[in-house]
C-alpha cells in the first residue's frame, strides 16, 4: 500500500501525464480511506485551474469552503 508521501508524489505527476493502471490503482485505494490526500488532491486542482484561468484572462476559480 502507497504511503502519503508517494501518494502526493502520484498527485503531482497525474497533473503532467497519464498514470499508468498500477500506479491508479493503489493510488484509488489510497485516497478512498485517507481524507488528508483527497484534499491535496483537490488542492492541485483548483491550483491548476486558477493559473490555467490567469493564463486565458478568465474568472480564477472559487474554492469550495468544504
Amino acid at each position: 500500500m502507497l504511503n502519503c508521501k508517494q501518494v502526493s508524489h502520484l498527485l503531482s505527476e497525474a497533473q503532467d501525464r497519464k498514470l499508468t493502471l498500477g500506479e491508479r490503482l493503489p493510488l484509488r485505494l489510497h485516497l478512498a480511506m485517507c481524507e488528508g490526500c483527497r484534499n491535496y488532491g483537490k488542492q492541485l486542482d483548483f491550483l491548476r485551474a486558477a493559473i490555467r484561468g490567469v493564463r486565458d484572462g478568465s474568472e480564477p476559480p472559487r474554492q469550495d469552503p468544504g
